[in-house]
């Protein structure tokens, strides 16, 4: 589902269909009979997408564990993996085994928390439990904007602005100010995420104890993308 949303937003394909969907096309990455039929991954698919000037292969790996010898063929040529997290179920059995997996190929990894417009959706307990159940310096990029019915959008803590996704699709980014009375929790989250990034990345640790109020968000993203390829910091992010 999220690698078909990828591709819709990249402007690969033109239309959605769910993995499980009604009108039978199924999705993309799910070429097999027997995938669509069950609604699940089982044989690794790849792709790519433009974003921007940059070329992103995509392959989508099987979640399922009776097939995950998929997903070590796979992550053997990997540069980097989404470690995709349901919102409301959190690190499940599953997550383990696969983040066994990439730690013995040294993948650099963000973790995406999804379905946060489901009921029970919790984007701080999912984010806690990376740390505890798998051990990772999780650090939370984003923000989101309410939870369950009322998930509307989401704040990035790195240029402080808010995102919200009009159209029946969501293909509409508006970006605005952050709402007045969610201004002050973002704020404490962003010196949360600076401490937590500060902590792993010795450049951004030294502008940090030297004058924390300088940092840009230049210097937060390269901190961010060097910390994440040394395998010091997962970067946490969120969305429906």
């Amino acid at each position: 589902t999220l690698s078909e949303r990828i591709l819709f937003y990249t402007g690969k394909i033109h239309e959605i269909h769910e993995v499980r969907g009604k009108d039978g096309v199924g999705a993309i990455m799910d070429s097999m009979d027997l995938e669509r039929e069950k609604g699940i991954t089982i044989q690794s698919a790849a792709t790519y997408a433009m974003w921007g000037d940059f070329n992103i292969n995509l392959i989508d790996t099987p979640g399922h564990v009776d097939f995950t010898i998929e997903v070590e063929r796979a992550l053997r040529v990997l540069d980097g993996a989404i470690l995709v997290l349901c919102s409301v179920s959190g690190v499940q059995s599953q997550s383990i085994t696969v983040d066994r997996q990439m730690k013995r190929y040294k993948v650099p990894r963000i973790a995406f928390i999804n379905k946060m417009d489901r009921s029970g959706a919790n984007y701080d307990r999912v984010a806690a439990q990376l740390k505890e159940k798998l051990g990772h310096h999780a650090v939370k990029l984003q923000y989101p904007i309410g939870a369950e019915d009322r998930f509307q959008g989401l704040i990035d803590l790195l240029s402080m602005k808010a995102f919200y996704f009009d159209g029946e699709n969501g293909e509409n980014i508006r970006e605005e100010a952050i709402p007045a009375d969610m201004l002050d929790e973002a704020k404490l989250r962003r010196d949360e995420m600076i401490e937590g990034i500060a902590n792993v990345d010795d450049e951004l640790g030294e502008v940090f104890l030297m004058d924390p109020g300088s940092i840009t968000e230049e210097q937060l993203r390269a901190a961010v993308r060097r910390a994440t390829i040394a395998l010091k910091m997962t970067p946490v992010m969120c969305g429906s």
